[in-house]
């Protein structure tokens, strides 16, 4: 693409023959242009020269604003602003998205309120490894975050509600040296973080080292209650259960990374990432029923323990030809492993005795090289295509033992499977400005999964899936504006069944009841595929001002829900593809300066955004029919304010709650939840600054609701709540 200006230059040259189109081409190098300040040396005669002055840098280009792609771009000062110790935190402050957790764990990253895997989740471009955890990810080792609405074809098109990039980092400072220190305690835990960042540069080569380490212990209470109703709506079960849970959680992240540069310009990158998990979780239970059938296990002690890590190492190729055109190849090799304890024990004199140990063990190993050709053909006109490739084999093993004996005596292994998933993708896409106010995103990817599933318990089944999406996205700069656009979108997208959704083989719940069953896979699973329409209108009316309106559908065949039915002896839930369901989305976000509005107003910055999703299953008969788990409203609002060495800056996120009817006989309930953080960052000098941020100052609890209804016997409801309250984390930050 040629430079703003060489474009200047150009249509100065064509000035004299072709006016019309020299002055339209003037104009977009106006528009374009950087501006800088030159003297030019006095004419001859004593002539005056007219000084000519134009500003701007390389700074000004907005992805969001300039891309033809939808695009948010989170970048450094957005995700350290709150001191976070995870990226789940900093999520949850992004327009459009939303941070689902049954219990303050385990989040998932919901975009449209859609959650079931409907996100995907990226790191570097590439899915992340099974048994990762958003979580367990700090966001000290993170360059910045892409927030993609659309799908594009150089990304898996496994995105029917969006796609999440996490970048990491991959700047390098000379002579950077940082380390952070900190604590984080609230209500029931404690614990200190540690982080750093070194970097530096030798020569042709450069490197940069990122880690971080977070350790939490914690104390906290949990309280269940279940409800039984006959079939004339009398009540006929009463149990409430106190519990008290403690543990412990350690996270390790660690991304050293290393630059060679060619003489010939080419450069050689190698990236890895190693992350580290350890959790311990004891929980005693003490179960009262006042109405009905007394519980199992009245009292009930369990531990879990589970491990974790992770290691992900790439090697990236660039290479810059001739005539604008590049090559980008990377290869990696993705490797995890995790180990779960799972054991639940009654006191001696029980009148139901148990001890029952789950021992789990899994393997993954993969493989995959992803490569990229572009080329300018001229000015904003771009294409590229390229490949993605990757193999994988995973080894699960389950071990179950009742009081030191083996319950399946004739597997001394435990149930044993072996999964292996080949996949391949090819991609093709052109980018093309049509003029200086319309621009045209074209692509199609090609992509197809193999899946073999073998085990001791089970046939092996084989799953195989292909699908075929074309992408256009258009931009659309209103005339005789300055800062008015309109983005349109219609994309095919999927999602391919994981393959513990395929294996056959059960998985056994202690306490089976309709409201904890049994789950067991299914072989014959398809992929769901989605059809996606996004429109959406940008004013930008100031300097870092915005105005967004936007919507979106989605039309998914081949919906999967987990059914959960009684086989004769025991409850058990299995997925299945279930028709179609359609969804939409209305989203309006702003943000700006308050100086946009009042010239001498203080340094105050706003933002807020407000989702709001409708959706409807096929086939689901009754009210609150709508995609399990899809959150109707949520919104944000957000306020910074910066004066001399002091930062400080408030947000409130807002999820709405609502029932929501998985099947003719089974609903969950979503429970509004509000979230109110703080902040606060002093400079003591360039070097030294102290965070302090504030966590769920309203302290909420994380409450689940589910209900039941059993054929011939009436409606089970159950409800669990966490407690939590608010929490302080104060970190102190070094620069050496």
């Amino acid at each position: 693409m040629l430079s703003p200006i060489r474009l200047t230059l150009l249509a100065a040259a064509l000035a004299a023959a072709f006016p019309v189109l020299a002055q339209e081409t003037a104009s977009a190098a106006a528009a374009t242009a950087p501006k800088t300040e030159a003297a030019a040396p006095a004419p001859a005669g004593g002539q005056t020269m007219q000084k000519v002055e134009v500003r701007g840098s390389a700074d000004s280009y907005d992805p969001r604003r300039d891309d033809t792609a939808t695009k948010i771009v989170v970048g450094r000062e957005e995700i350290a602003r709150y001191g976070d110790t995870n990226v789940a935190d900093v999520l949850k402050r992004v327009p459009g998205i939303t941070v689902n957790s049954p219990n303050g764990r385990g989040a998932e990253i919901r975009m449209r309120g859609l959650g079931a895997g409907y996100t995907q989740i990226l790191i570097n471009g590439e899915r992340a490894p099974s048994g990762f955890t958003l979580d367990s990810l700090s966001p000290d080792v993170i360059e910045r975050i892409e927030v993609l609405r659309a799908a594009s074809a150089e990304f898996s098109t496994q995105s029917v509600a969006g796609t999440v990039n996490i970048v990491l980092k991959k700047a390098v400072r000379a002579g950077q040296r940082e380390f952070k220190i900190g604590a984080r305690a609230g209500s029931g835990f404690s614990g200190p973080t540690a982080n750093m960042q070194l970097s530096d540069k030798l020569g042709k080569m450069s490197y940069s080292i990122a880690g971080s380490a977070m350790f939490e212990q914690y104390d906290r209470s949990v309280t269940s209650s279940e409800q039984g109703y006959d079939l004339a709506g009398l009540p006929t079960l009463a149990r409430h259960t106190d519990g008290d849970e403690r543990g412990r959680l350690n996270l390790f992240n660690l991304a050293p990374r290393l630059n060679w540069t060619r003489e010939n310009g080419d450069t050689l990158t190698s990236q890895s990432f190693v992350n580290s998990a350890r959790f311990r979780n004891h929980k005693h239970e003490t179960t009262s029923t006042s109405l009905g059938a007394p519980a199992f296990y009245p009292v009930l002690d369990s531990w879990l323990r589970s491990d974790n890590d992770v290691l992900r190492t790439e090697l990236n190729w660039v290479h810059k030809m001739a005539d604008g055109a590049k090559l980008d190849v990377k290869a990696s090799l993705i490797g995890g492993r995790n180990t779960t304890d799972n054991r639940r024990l009654t006191p001696p004199g029980a009148a139901r005795p148990i001890d029952n140990l789950v021992h789990m063990e899994a393997e993954e190993l993969g493989t995959t090289t992803v490569g990229k050709f572009s080329k300018t053909i001229s000015t904003g006109h771009a294409l590229g295509m390229g490949w993605d490739a990757g193999y994988s084999v995973r080894e699960d093993s389950r071990e179950e033992t009742e009081s030191g004996r083996l319950v399946f005596p004739l597997l001394p292994k435990g149930e044993e499977s072996e999964s292996r998933v080949a996949r391949l993708a090819l991609y093709a896409q052109d980018e093309w400005s049509l003029t200086p106010r319309w621009s045209v995103y074209l692509g199609a990817r090609w992509e197809g999964i193999r899946t073999a599933t073998s085990g001791n318990t089970f046939t092996t089944g084989r799953s195989s899936s292909n699908v075929w999406s074309p992408v256009m996205q258009t931009l659309f700069k209103i005339p005789d504006t300055k800062g008015d656009q309109l983005r349109f979108a219609v994309t095919r997208t999927y999602k391919a069944p994981n393959f513990q959704q395929l294996i056959p083989r059960r998985q056994t719940s202690i306490d089976n009841r309709s409201t904890d069953p049994d789950y067991a896979g299914n072989p014959d699973l398809k992929p769901e595929l989605a059809l996606g329409i996004d429109a959406s209108y940008e004013h930008y009316w100031g300097e870092g001002a915005l105005l967004s309106i936007s919507g979106s559908m989605r039309r998914i065949d081949g919906y999967t829900r987990y059914l959960v039915d009684f086989d004769g002896a025991r409850w058990v839930a299995m997925p299945m593809n279930a028709g179609r369901a359609t969804t939409r989305g209305l989203e309006l976000e702003t943000k700006f300066p308050l100086k946009a509005l009042m010239k001498d107003a203080p340094a105050l910055d706003l933002r807020a955004s407000l989702s709001a999703n409708w959706s409807r299953v096929d086939g689901v008969p009754g009210p609150d029919n709508r995609l399990d788990g899809q959150t109707p409203l949520s919104g944000n609002l957000g306020i910074d304010y910066k004066r001399a060495d002091l930062t400080t800056g408030a947000s409130f996120a807002y999820k709405q709650g609502g029932q929501v009817r998985i099947s003719d006989r089974q609903t969950s309930t979503i429970i509004a939840r509000r979230d109110l953080e703080a902040y606060a960052l002093y400079k003591f000098n360039p070097k030294q600054q102290l965070r302090v941020a504030l966590s769920n100052i309203l302290g909420q609890d994380f409450v689940n609701r589910g209900s039941f209804a059993e054929v011939g016997r009436g409606l089970v409801v159950r409800e669990s709540r966490f407690k939590a309250g608010p929490s302080v984390r104060a970190t102190l930050e070094l620069k050496f």
